[in-house]
């Protein structure tokens, strides 16, 4: 028995022998002195026999219960298992205050609310706000319960620190079905009506030249427009007989994301159509860039003399993509040509280089591309929405992250298909003639 409740017992008992049975308030009715065969009224049997004594009984035993109801209780609560147990125990509250509609209103106001902006949702108030502008129509007839604003700003928050579905709903005292279906309609409107305003291919003559001229200062190789490289993005919940097909070559469940920068690190071109398992070339072959290029459906006005070869625009990737007329890649992977081959790939790998910077800063601004966290169906829509709001940050200027780097490239040399023989050896002789005078203009200075 507990060394508190014995003290507390025993000071009872004490009272109880110090007051005198027929003076007692407990005994009024008791006026005849004790007999010598009386039982002790300090004994256990007289504190049970003793009328006087039975209100003091009913107290101790009162108390009794009280106290061991209280130690009991105490011991729960120190348990460490008793946080767990208690059916009324419940995690302490989200800090759902800072990301309700009065805090973002309050927000909105901060004379320093672009560090605060894009320490929250990524981008600058002034980006952010044209995001709202052009969406703000869209979000209004959707007839959503929330201001258009404040539902950009919580699909923003999500894009850009990874958050679930579930993080974002706690945090803003949502339903998580709700935060989901405004994260696919902002992302949805994000990669269908601002996508064609925000990547745009170089088809303007002066687009076009300030391109090449902009890859020409970089690598000295004339009529550059545009830069290819393709990245996995890490996906979950893939159907399990479908997850060979989306193993990539890093071990993981992705999608493969193929992009086209220009020399500011700009996307002109946005394809998500493989599976992770898929290789580049592939990948490229299935795009719909490829299929205008390979028709001549695309057209730039601006043709080069490079020792008597008739140079258009062209693109440059690494040896995971097929030598074309309008694709040019190295020689070899491991410097195994001629000096003036080598000399080529060297810059034409300074040129791709620029792909894989914005690849970086895109995966770095949007966390949610280096762990998806969406249903697959919407993977595809989410990765062009956050290549749209990239634009925007390379646009105005943003601050750039630091870079998020993937794995190095260690893909098999792409290999030449029958339909594109035609392609492969005008593009041979005109990677050769490049080769050829870019070695010779680079010796000569």
């Amino acid at each position: 028995m507990d060394e508190t409740f014995l003290l507390m017992l025993s000071n009872l008992l004490h009272l109880h022998n110090s007051l005198d049975p027929t003076t007692s308030l407990l005994s009024p009715s008791s006026s005849s002195p004790p007999s010598a065969s009386s039982p002790s009224p300090s004994s256990p049997s007289s504190l049970l026999s003793s009328s006087s004594s039975a209100p003091l009984l009913f107290f101790t035993l009162a108390s009794l219960l009280s106290f061991l109801a209280t130690s009991k209780k105490g011991t729960n609560d120190s348990s460490p298992l008793s946080k767990k147990r208690k059916p009324n125990s419940s995690p302490s509250p989200p800090p759902s205050a800072h990301f309700s509609v009065a805090a973002f209103r309050a927000l909105s106001a901060d004379t320093m609310r672009d560090a605060h902006w894009r320490s929250l949702y990524g981008v600058s108030y002034a980006v952010f706000d044209s995001v709202v502008s052009n969406l703000r129509p869209y979000i209004a007839a959707s007839n959503l319960s929330l201001p258009p604003d404040y539902a950009v700003a919580l699909v923003l928050s999500r894009l850009c620190h990874g958050y679930s579905a579930k993080t974002v709903a706690s945090r803003s005292s949502l339903d998580p079905y709700l935060v989901s279906k405004i994260t696919n309609m902002v992302t949805r409107l994000l990669a269908t009506k601002l996508y064609p305003e925000v990547i745009k291919i170089p088809s303007s003559r002066r687009r076009l030249m300030e391109t090449t001229q902009g890859f020409e200062e970089l690598t000295s190789l004339p009529n550059i427009c545009g830069a290819i490289d393709g990245s996995p993005i890490k996906v979950r919940k893939v159907d399990r007989n479908l997850m060979n097909s989306y193993k990539c070559k890093y071990g993981y469940d992705a999608v493969l994301l193929q992009v086209v920068a220009d020399h500011k690190k700009m996307f002109w071109d946005v394809c998500v159509k493989a599976p992770g398992g898929s290789d580049d070339a592939s990948h490229f072959r299935d795009s719909l860039l490829y299929n205008r290029l390979f028709s001549g459906d695309i057209v730039w006005d601006k043709v080069i003399n490079v020792r008597s070869n008739l140079v258009r625009p062209y693109i440059v990737g690494d040896w995971c993509y097929p030598l074309l007329s309008f694709l040019m890649t190295p020689f070899s992977p491991d410097g195994a040509g001629t000096p003036a081959q080598n000399l080529f790939d060297g810059m034409l790998m300074k040129g791709r280089s620029v792909v894989v910077e914005a690849i970086g800063l895109l995966k770095a601004r949007w966390k949610i591309l280096q762990d998806m966290n969406v249903g697959l169906n919407h993977v595809p829509q989410t990765i062009v929405a956050c290549c749209v709001l990239h634009n925007l940050c390379q646009l105005t200027r943003e601050p750039e992250p630091e870079i998020y780097k993937d794995p190095d490239e260690n893909g098999a040399p792409a290999r030449m298909l029958e339909g594109e023989k035609q392609y492969y050896y005008f593009g041979e002789s005109l990677r050769q003639a490049l080769a050829d005078d870019l070695h010779q203009r680079l010796s000569s200075r």
